[in-house]
């Protein structure tokens, strides 16, 4: 009973990801959504159980597991583009399938559980964008966070006229689309964190993908809470947060909430372990 009390996290996440596996398996009679969420519910699970442990490298581990398979095998390999340009190019076509349940899952209704879990262990770009030096923000975080909405906005024009000029091959050129869009992201946010010695400015300012995930964020049942009674309001947190949270304020409402990446660097770092998930 005291293993299963002391790995309940992982079991849980696994059961969610088998349960959406066999779901749509049974109802799409397609064996691929059973082996897909599968193997991200073992991968998530793996590394909820390694941090369990106290391995320090269990977050990179289901990172590149996810990552690499999504990038290379969904992407390069099965020509399916997981950016947000796929989603809404399934979506114009009528289609339930590939980016479109990867989104429902991963980053509309998801992040109802796990909050912006994605961004901190299977975002394919942040995977190679925390491997940089800058993993503490260097200053504080700008105003510049409507370009992402520009972003947003600029992927939804793009897809719509592809349907309303009726061009031709669309399916290729969303093939492309998704090797140039991630070669930018890739170029787009290594120059950001160098030039603001921040490993996730990329994520903070440019990333589309969070205008989906920050909304459902807010409710996440997966939240870094605070035991006020142990906190010794040193800051510590607070400084080694890629994402700028304040995690000594409980409420929803806490400066930059919805951008919390459920990393557990600012629990690993509380000198007094007053924060947990």
């Amino acid at each position: 009973m005291n293993v299963l009390k002391k790995y309940s996290g992982p079991l849980i996440m696994l059961a969610v990801f088998e349960s959406v596996a066999v779901t749509l398996w049974l109802t799409k009679d397609n064996l691929f959504y059973l082996f897909n969420f599968s193997y991200i519910g073992c991968s998530i699970a793996l590394g909820l159980a390694l941090y369990t442990r106290k391995y320090k490298h269990a977050r990179r581990i289901v990172q590149l597991l996810v990552g690499l398979y999504m990038l290379l095998y969904l992407g390069l390999l099965s020509r399916e583009n997981m950016q947000i340009e796929g989603f809404w190019y399934y979506l114009f076509s009528g289609v339930f399938e590939a980016a479109t349940i990867h989104y429902a899952v991963a980053k509309i209704f998801g992040p109802l559980l796990f909050g912006r879990g994605w961004c901190g262990y299977a975002c394919w770009t942040a995977m190679i964008l925390d491997l940089l030096p800058y993993k503490r923000p260097a200053a504080h975080r700008k105003n510049w966070s409507f370009i992402r909405c520009v972003m947003f906005l600029l992927s939804f024009i793009f897809v719509a006229s592809l349907f309303i000029l009726n061009i031709a091959d669309k399916e290729s050129i969303m093939f492309w689309s998704f090797l140039v869009g991630n070669l930018l992201y890739y170029a787009v946010g290594i120059l950001l964190a160098v030039t603001l010695k921040d490993n996730r400015a990329f994520c903070k300012y440019i990333c589309p993908v969070t205008v989906f995930l920050k909304p459902m964020s807010y409710y996440s049942l997966m939240r870094v809470k605070i035991d006020e009674e142990k906190c010794i309001s040193c800051g510590k947190c607070k400084k080694v947060c890629p994402m700028n949270v304040d995690m000594t304020d409980n409420a929803r409402t806490r400066v930059n909430g919805t951008e919390c990446i459920l990393c557990a660097e600012c629990v690993e770092n509380c000198p007094r372990q007053a924060l947990k998930i």
